[in-house]
């Protein structure tokens, strides 16, 4: 009876330590955030007013940007508070700033070292991390801005929906599919406190993620091709594009290889003198051997063929979204493009 009883009560312990580190893993997967309030952003940016040297003109500038009293603010209101803020008191974020403020005029932009530097103040480095990084992801440098938002948790900064949204964003542009998928679900999970931009965007892409999770798929080799033109507009033909480049080669050739083995075991069934009542289905070279006539139809005698009507080529670009990737749209596009000039000459 009493091994019995110790049985019983090891088997309930274990289910709970299971359950225990159930629910951990599903907290530690998707952890909780929200934005800190103004009134806690105003006493950390106080704090750190009092550690500069600074005139009492610019001391009444920047105080006259965090009023005592007002409306809550939303999250992207106090961080461009805070950006106008550091440059007012700092060259380095008024440099930085006015750098995000406008096109990138330069093919490798100014490092920005001193955001690394432990001597710089972790809200002033922080939340300029993710300045530059929203700047380097509109320029499409996701692996720079990969860079600034590495080890930034939504706690460091004043607007954590923009940090979690970028860094979706260079996850989905790098095709890191596991990262992704995960960081998405993470800003997800704060929805009531994101822009409804940044939710709408980020469920359309947790669905593009899910699309291309198989990476030897056509739809992967396209994004990687895609990635790989991007790199060589920048300038960049370095170790990294090579070997991002080697693996489309490699893939492709996983593909075709795969593809051959299907058509050698569809054509070894052998061949006869096969007969059938009804046409075939799909478009495909069949047995047989008939003598291999085939009803002639009127196609007309015009060369505009393929030159569809606006509305009728409106509606099959339509259709072609639905049916395949949307990356192949622009390719589709320029098709019809290069028919229509052909067409002309």
């Amino acid at each position: 009876m009493n091994g019995i009883r110790k049985i019983l009560v090891t088997a309930v312990l274990l289910f709970a330590v299971t359950a225990c580190l159930a629910a951990a893993a599903a907290a530690e997967e998707v952890s909780p955030w929200q934005p800190p309030t103004s009134a806690e952003v105003r006493q950390q940016v106080f704090a750190w007013l009092e550690t500069q040297v600074i005139d009492d003109a610019v001391r009444g500038q920047v105080e006259g940007l965090w009023p005592a009293t007002e409306e809550e603010p939303t999250a992207g209101v106090l961080f461009d508070r805070l950006c106008k803020t550091t440059a007012a008191v700092d060259p380095r974020a008024e440099a930085l700033v006015s750098l995000c403020s406008k096109p990138r005029t330069e093919l490798v932009p100014p490092p920005q070292a001193w955001l690394a530097d432990e001597k710089t103040p972790p809200l002033v480095a922080a939340n300029l991390r993710v300045l530059f990084a929203r700047w380097l992801a509109g320029e499409h440098l996701y692996d720079e801005a990969g860079e600034q938002l590495a080890g930034l948790e939504p706690g460091d900064v004043v607007d954590p929906a923009t940090l979690l949204f970028y860094q979706s964003v260079i996850h989905h542009q790098l095709l890191d599919t596991e990262g992704g998928l995960k960081t998405i679900d993470r800003l997800l999970g704060g929805s009531e406190h994101s822009p409804q931009r940044y939710v709408s965007v980020a469920m359309l892409m947790k669905e593009d993620l899910g699309t291309v999770k198989k990476v030897d798929s056509l739809g992967h080799i396209a994004r990687r091709m895609s990635d790989i033109e991007r790199r060589l507009d920048l300038g960049r033909a370095g170790p990294r594009v090579r070997k991002v480049e080697d693996g489309v080669i490699e893939s492709l050739d996983k593909l075709i290889k795969e593809l051959e083995e299907q058509q050698n075991q569809s054509g070894g069934t052998g061949s006869g003198n096969i007969q059938s009542s009804r046409p075939a289905q799909d478009s495909r070279i069949m047995g047989g051997r008939g003598p291999g006539e085939v009803t002639k139809r009127n196609i007309g005698s015009k060369s505009d063929w393929g030159n569809l009507p606006e509305k009728e080529r409106e509606e099959a670009m339509q259709a072609i979204g639905e049916d395949f990737p949307a990356h192949y749209r622009d390719i589709i596009e320029e098709y019809f493009r290069r028919l229509a000039a052909t067409e002309g000459e």
